[in-house]
């Protein structure tokens, strides 16, 4: 079976901004496929291209068999693009909308219920609101309604939980998985790391370039050396007095703790001794040192830093 969309090279600018700079992947199938970064990556961008709302500088995207500058009005019809803004009529009802887009793809709500009933059912009790009027999750399944009402064969989805309180995050991913069980492909952008382990495969992005692309467990797998994870009182004294230990490699602060890495090629538990050691030299007694796995955004920000071994 050949991939639902391949994107081969694709440079594009914006004056002197390379939004995207030789992006290559291929996307199989059913895979609900994750692309993974900050603000600023290239995500929108590319996501506009293979929607075929914007033309590449350089290289090709194919979607189904289909380039999206010469085939664009037979990939339109089979693709639902849910953008990062909500992009839907606040003045109409919930139920005005999903009718207005239903009928522009030439169907309607009560032919394609069954297609969008495990997330229509959920908002259908407000149907007469204006979409305007919705909280963030509201108006994030609306949007969702809208872009599978006509049965598309790839959902797009930019950064569709931006702004969603944690509740509504988890329920919009139990809904994907149940999406994705159908067989439809589903490709999703997100800054959010934790995200990326809901996806078959991801891809890392910063600056317009792909950082890595595989399987999460293959990407925490990759991490390649030691993590430490240091807690103190004086969490930013001791991140000051760490960043002087002369067998730093990189220290970032992750929540309420430091993830360390160590610059020498030594076992975890030596490591951590030294560090002690160092830190209890320097008045800092309250320190915890204690090995962790790494997560895919410690991957991240290995590769954005170009450290990796």
């Amino acid at each position: 079976m050949s991939a639902a969309i391949v994107v081969n090279g694709v440079t594009k600018r914006f004056g002197a901004t390379t939004a995207l700079d030789d992006v290559s992947v291929s996307i199989e199938p059913g895979e609900l496929f994750g692309f993974i970064g900050p603000d600023g990556g290239g995500k929108t961008t590319l996501f506009r291209i293979i929607a075929t709302l914007l033309v590449p500088d350089e290289g090709s995207v194919n979607v189904l068999g289909d380039d999206v500058v010469s085939g664009l009005w037979k990939i339109r019809p089979r693709l639902g693009y849910m953008p990062g803004r909500f992009s839907l009529y606040p003045d109409l009802s919930v139920e005005e909308n999903l009718r207005f887009y239903a009928s522009v793809f030439g169907t309607s709500i009560e032919r394609e219920y069954e297609r969008i009933a495990p997330i229509y059912r959920q908002i259908e009790p407000f149907r007469e609101r204006r979409a305007g009027a919705l909280s963030g999750g509201m108006k994030q399944k609306l949007a969702l309604s809208c872009a599978l009402v006509h049965r598309p064969q790839i959902l797009l989805l930019d950064e569709p939980t931006t702004g969603v309180d944690a509740v509504s995050r988890r329920e919009f991913w139990d809904l994907l998985a149940e999406l994705k069980a159908s067989g439809l492909t589903i490709v999703v952008s997100t800054p959010y790391m934790d995200e990326a382990n809901r996806c078959d495969r991801v891809a890392l992005m910063q600056r317009g370039r792909l950082l890595s692309i595989d399987v999460p467990e293959a990407i925490r797998g990759a991490f390649g050396r030691p993590l430490l994870g240091i807690r103190s009182h004086k969490r930013y004294a001791a991140l000051l007095a760490i960043r002087s230990f002369p067998h730093t490699r990189t220290i970032f602060p992750f929540g309420d703790e430091l993830h360390y890495t160590d610059a020498r090629d030594l076992p975890a538990g030596e490591i951590a001794s030294d560090i002690r050691n160092f830190m209890t030299a320097r008045g800092h007694d309250d320190v915890e040192v204690r090995p962790l796995a790494p997560t895919i955004e410690d991957s991240f920000m290995d590769l954005m830093t170009g450290t990796s071994p």
